[in-house]
């Protein structure tokens, strides 16, 4: 439809997506969409619309408006759907905590309502060959300015609260935070007249690894000596020495530099 593509372009594009409905069929059976249930509902939506989009580029029967329609429409809902994935995220991380939970809910909403128009004078005018195209790379680098804030948010907060992530919402996130300040840092090029493939191919790199993150957190277990006991205050090490509480301190502290 657009222009052929090397095989690399093909499986970055198409495989990342498969292999999130394999995983999304391996976290159905494991019961992960009664703990998360946005984000199992995000891996389904997204895998599917990723193959679709594939297929229409792929077919010369596809018009390049009517291919850009489809992605535009799925932004929007992507959109939706990955704001109720943050606040899922948000959710389990001050669950045990009810004190901090209740000052996070108001001090999150008022992050968002900064960075919405942030994000909006950030996709003022943006360079593009159609207005529609435009109008979507205006939408995509908002949405990816106002996630990536929010995700920045969540780190600075668990880390001066020094609160402990559960480790399937902080592989959630992890994967997240990474695509999508990679998203926004592309976005932004690309709105601002840059065309390189090179963008495209870190894109797609990018959200492939996302992929990955979510398998090695999802599927396989943490470490036997560590163990989550919500009694309301902290949860804690089996064996709760000094030594274990400095480094389920610095635990976000790090995650955050990696950033």
């Amino acid at each position: 439809m657009l222009r052929p593509h090397s095989l690399l372009w093909h499986y970055l594009w198409v495989g990342p997506h498969v292999l999130q409905l394999i995983l999304a069929i391996i976290l159905w059976r494991r019961g992960f969409h009664k703990q998360f249930p946005f984000f199992f509902t995000y891996l389904v939506f997204v895998g599917i619309d990723g193959v679709i989009l594939w297929v229409l580029d792929w077919l010369p029967s596809v018009s390049a408006v009517a291919y850009w329609q489809t992605d535009y429409a799925e932004a929007v809902l992507e959109g939706l759907l990955t704001l109720a994935v943050v606040w899922e995220i948000f959710s389990h991380l001050v669950r045990p905590y009810p004190a901090r939970a209740r000052s996070g809910k108001r001090l999150i909403m008022l992050t968002g309502a900064v960075l919405v128009p942030l994000a909006v004078l950030a996709t003022h005018n943006p360079v593009a060959p159609t207005a529609l195209i435009g109008h979507l790379y205006s939408l995509l680098l908002g949405l990816y300015t106002v996630l990536s804030g929010l995700m920045l948010f969540l780190f600075l907060f668990s880390t001066y609260h020094r609160l402990t992530w559960d480790r399937l919402a902080l592989g959630v996130a992890l994967g997240f935070s990474i695509d999508w300040c990679e998203h926004a840092a592309g976005c932004a090029l690309i709105a601002s007249g840059i065309r390189d493939t090179r963008l495209d191919f870190l894109s797609m790199a990018t959200y492939h690894v996302c992929v990955l993150i979510w398998y090695y957190y999802l599927l396989f277990p943490a470490h036997p000596g560590l163990a989550s006991i919500d009694n309301g205050i902290s949860p804690k090490r089996k064996t709760d020495g000094p030594i274990g509480r400095i480094g389920q301190r610095l635990q976000p502290a790090r995650l955050l530099a990696r950033l």
